[in-house]
């Protein structure tokens, strides 16, 4: 009999939570019977999201990059939950600026670039390596399994486009640091794997015009629209549940290639 693994009963950290991919799937976890602790800014929607979301749900205000930040909600989880079983990382930002700028003679700013490289690719192993303590204490299962750490990249990571040296860097990062990860963890019965959605409907596109979200959703072959975030979440919880996905990128992207 395969070990397959149910949701219902886990508590889940989701980073940049209260709002997007990660709000999905902070309300999916809860929908499937399990717990979350909503990671996100201190500016965030994190705490009244929770308030609402009742008491499987708590906020815990904090900046991915901060070790002291994070280490605490991994301590909330623990405190408040019991344990911690799945780490989701949805945090991240993104700036669209060409490598130089030949009309204005300005290249590409090194702040931005570090700030996003940073953010996406730092703060990312930040909450995986605080995280993974917390789910090395778990009593293994059958399979010596003890958790979970499912990533966010995206179809940037390889078919970036103009203007998308640093967020495609950043998501290339975390494409390159999936595997040597769940090399290390997997005595630690953690798997680790990366989802990189295509073009979904989120707060990032949401500021575009309509022209240019319906344009965009053309470019997608099928199905020809945007992504729903419910899908997304829908993904976190099929590989939280499926132990011998690990070490794996997934594309959730409707067969998009994006153009330069």
């Amino acid at each position: 009999m395969a070990n397959i693994r149910c949701v219902k009963g886990m508590v889940g950290l989701v980073t940049g939570g209260a709002s997007g991919l990660g709000r999905a799937t902070v309300e999916r976890l809860l929908q499937n019977g399990a717990a979350a602790v909503i990671l996100d800014l201190p500016s965030s929607d994190g705490a009244a999201l929770a308030a609402t979301l009742g008491d499987r749900c708590a906020f815990a205000p904090a900046d991915v990059t901060s070790e002291a930040d994070v280490q605490s909600a991994v301590s909330l989880a623990r405190e408040k939950f019991g344990k911690l079983d799945l780490a989701v990382n949805c945090a991240g930002i993104a700036v669209a600026v060409k490598t130089y700028n030949a009309k204005k003679d300005v290249p590409h700013s090194l702040e931005d670039f570090q700030r996003v490289i940073n953010v996406n690719i730092a703060g990312t192993f930040n909450v995986i390596r605080l995280a993974v303590g917390a789910m090395g204490k778990n009593e293994p299962d059958a399979d010596g399994h003890r958790g979970c750490i499912i990533n966010t990249a995206s179809v940037a990571a390889f078919d970036g486009q103009v203007g998308q040296a640093a967020y495609s860097a950043s998501k290339g990062g975390i494409v390159g640091m999936t595997l040597p990860i769940a090399r290390d963890l997997a005595p630690m019965g953690i798997r680790v794997i990366t989802i990189a959605p295509g073009l979904f409907s989120t707060p990032l596109l949401a500021g575009l015009p309509e022209k240019v979200r319906s344009f965009l959703a053309r470019q997608v072959p099928f199905p020809s629209r945007l992504g729903d975030p419910a899908e997304f979440a829908h993904m976190v919880t099929s590989l939280a549940e499926n132990p011998m996905i690990n070490g794996e990128v997934i594309r959730l992207d409707g067969a998009i290639r994006m153009q330069p």
